[in-house]
């Protein structure tokens, strides 16, 4: 075995004795400040990421650290309230890990939030979009390095990173609930700091929708071990060249705060929908 593959057995078997009755199949990863929906999960376990066996600490305001393993909708669910970034000096592997140890868990689908900066003139702030594709602009890639075929294979196929049925899903499941979702494209940059208005207008160009600094490293990592894909974004802040405003974090928070009612509903009515099970990545 690998040092990853061990480190991911050590963690494992520490979580089943924190959760004996927890076999989740959905994995959610919770951007910041999207992080209710944990009070609605039925005969959760907590655990801090302080107490998990090589699982690194979130430092960033929002995120809260812990590992929530229970039910939600009638899924079995293992949920992060708070992800790694890699501005807070994590490595590409670290930020990865806990999609790691999910799949090792036995989740098959992964759901992913972000609280993101706006690029399209036509969307506004508080607007929720399903990510349709990414853009890696960050400058590192967590499968560099010696690949361990057991947990997925050297050249993963990214054509679709995003599952075109959950991507479906996501959108009549909006419909029906009477919610307006956006759809577009999403570019992962390092941060912590924020754009220029030069470096909007040339992420705009690349044909990008929305601006982040994080999801992306852990879809990568997810769709390497199999997993599908479905990603949400709620634009914080106008990213807009020409009437751009300084953005504060308390601000982004009260955004993502007044439409995390909307997400939540979203999701809940996603998990209520049986899908199918998890396809392997493709080699190349």
């Amino acid at each position: 075995m690998s040092d990853l593959a061990n480190q991911l057995s050590e963690s494992v078997a520490f979580l089943k004795k924190r959760a004996p009755k927890a076999k989740p199949k959905i994995g959610i990863i919770f951007g910041t400040g999207l992080s209710s929906l944990r009070h609605e999960v039925e005969n959760a376990v907590t655990v801090p990421y302080t107490e998990i066996p090589h699982f690194v600490t979130s430092t960033v305001e929002g995120h809260h650290g812990e590992l929530v393993l229970g039910q939600l909708e009638g899924q079995s669910i293992v949920a992060m309230r708070g992800r790694f970034h890699a501005y807070e000096g994590y490595s590409y592997s670290q930020i990865t890990y806990p999609v790691r140890v999910m799949k090792a868990l036995g989740v098959e689908t992964l759901i992913v939030s972000n609280a993101c900066g706006g690029l399209n003139p036509q969307w506004a702030v508080g607007d929720i979009m399903v990510i349709e594709d990414h853009i890696n602009m960050m400058g590192g890639n967590p499968l560099v390095g010696k690949n361990d075929d057991t947990l997925g294979p050297r050249f993963p196929d990214m054509s679709a990173p995003y599952d075109q049925e959950l991507l479906a899903l996501a959108q009549s499941t909006a419909l029906s609930l009477g919610l307006k979702l956006q759809k577009g494209v999403y570019v992962a940059v390092l941060g912590p700091n924020l754009e220029t208005r030069a470096e909007y207008r040339m992420l705009r160009a690349m044909g990008a929708d929305v601006v982040g600094m994080s999801t992306v490293p852990e879809v990568i990592v997810a769709r390497h071990a199999g997993l599908r894909v479905l990603g949400f974004s709620i634009i914080t802040d106008a990213c807009l060249p020409d009437a751009l405003k300084p953005a504060s974090l308390p601000e982004i928070l009260h955004v993502a705060g007044e439409a995390e009612p909307k997400l939540n509903r979203l999701v809940c009515g996603v998990l209520s929908t049986p899908r199918k099970k998890a396809k392997p990545a493709s080699k190349r």
